[in-house]
């Protein structure tokens, strides 16, 4: 099971680097005439598909006015490649379809804080001030793993499963609260937990798909596991989320998409035994799960947004271009 589970994941990665060197093979030219092509796609889809689109777009997107950018913008032409290899090429991949003299600001990794001036991330706070927070699908091949789930809801393990590292507290906390509780299987895969009674042996996506509920907790940001989750037959558990990236994770609502807990885990037992005991509900909010994901899957669609979320980002910053 683990070898299959690792060459599953590794075909994964081999996909996102096959694409973008596809991609990269391209000439920026071509893909800037072909940019006014695709943006034309949008009037191709039904009114409904269109606002759905456009909904996307100015929730990743949301600056209201015009702003300049500071003199440390760079442009397309001078972006080079930085440690954060991944980010850098799902980045690069929507910026080449524009003028290379644009600029734009941007921040790789977990931001959990929203910057002075608008800037390209992949998470930001979850408030009602994060407009400078521009969202984009970055760092993809982490983030956007699923594995088709063969298990019935009906068939699954009656507990809630969950494994990761704890470097935060809120996360040693509820290990620390329910390793040894008879409803739960979880526990701390990080080496320093090793002699602690919390740490647990690492458990690949498919062994946790045996289970009928399954975690999701925020690490340092937004929790990995949450777009596999909804993905899955099996039902996801989580607090409200602090902080969102192109998942719209903000958008979800409780008792509909997921299973809601407190903050202190203190319902959990609770929220187990009723879904146990109605498995119709059950399925229903994994059923409500499966469709919010779908919309993510459509490869043109993705492209597109991204496109319309950045072309808003050049418009709000002063920088009008004609091609």
């Amino acid at each position: 099971m683990f070898a299959t589970a690792k060459a599953h994941k590794n075909l994964h990665k081999l996909r996102f680097y096959a694409q973008h060197t596809f991609h990269r093979l391209i000439p920026g030219a071509f893909l800037q005439r072909q940019r006014k092509t695709l943006l034309r796609e949008l009037k191709r889809f039904p009114d409904n598909e269109q606002q759905k689109i456009l909904y996307r777009v100015n929730y990743c997107n949301q600056l209201d006015s015009r702003i300049e950018l500071p003199e440390q913008a760079i442009s397309l032409s001078s972006f080079k490649r930085e440690k954060s290899g991944t980010y850098y090429l799902d980045l690069l991949s929507v910026l080449r379809y524009f003028p290379p003299e644009l600029r734009f600001c941007h921040r790789f990794g977990d931001v959990t804080t929203v910057p002075d001036v608008p800037t390209l991330v992949k998470s930001r706070p979850i408030n009602d001030h994060n407009q400078n927070s521009v969202l984009l699908k970055l760092n993809r091949v982490r983030h956007y793993y699923t594995v088709k789930d063969p298990h019935r809801y009906d068939e699954k393990l009656d507990l809630v499963v969950w494994r990761g590292s704890c470097h935060q507290e809120h996360r040693r906390q509820f290990i620390r609260d329910f390793y040894d509780h008879p409803l739960c299987n979880v526990g701390d895969i990080h080496k320093n937990a090793l002699g602690q009674p919390w740490h647990k042996h690492f458990m690949s996506v498919p062994e946790q798909l045996k289970y009928k509920f399954v975690l999701s907790i925020e690490g340092k940001d937004v929790a990995t596991n949450l777009k596999w989750i909804m993905a899955s037959n099996s039902l996801c558990f989580m607090r409200r989320p602090r902080f969102e990236t192109w998942f719209m994770e903000g958008a979800l609502q409780p008792g509909y998409h997921y299973v809601l807990l407190k903050d202190d885990y203190s319902d959990l037992e609770d929220k187990i035994n009723y879904y146990r005991e109605n498995p119709c509900e059950a399925k229903a909010i994994i059923s409500n799960a499966n469709r919010y994901v779908d919309q993510f899957m459509n490869a043109e669609k993705e492209r597109l947004i991204g496109l319309l979320i950045m072309q808003k980002y050049f418009e709000r910053t002063h920088q009008f271009f004609s091609d």
